[in-house]
């Protein structure tokens, strides 16, 4: 099954639940991605996504409230994706979603 799709996503983050809208486009070699993650702080471009089966993993800059690079992995199984965002000083947290399409 393709990774490809558009999850409704949510971080539990410390200041609380993020949720946002994660767009997984894959290469036509099924290797890389591109895509976006939207949500209530704005929009983040993927960067360095990879594809590892139904592993995929990228990178986010962000800018609100404070710059940082997020870290981010998650598997997909189904509809459902399972991972985590790195934030660097402020360590792991669990990210989940669902395909919507």
């Amino acid at each position: 099954m393709s990774v490809a799709g558009t999850y409704e996503t949510t971080v539990k983050s410390p200041m609380g639940d993020q949720k946002g809208t994660l767009t997984v486009n894959p290469s036509d070699d099924g290797t890389s991605f591109t895509g976006s993650m939207a949500g209530g702080m704005g929009a983040m471009d993927i960067a360095d996504g990879s594809v590892d089966g139904n592993t995929i993993s990228w990178k986010m800059n962000m800018t609100v409230p404070m710059p940082m690079t997020l870290t981010c992995t998650a598997t997909i199984d189904g509809d459902s994706l399972t991972g985590k965002v790195n934030a660097g000083a402020f360590g792991d947290m669990p990210l989940t979603g669902t395909r919507k399409a």
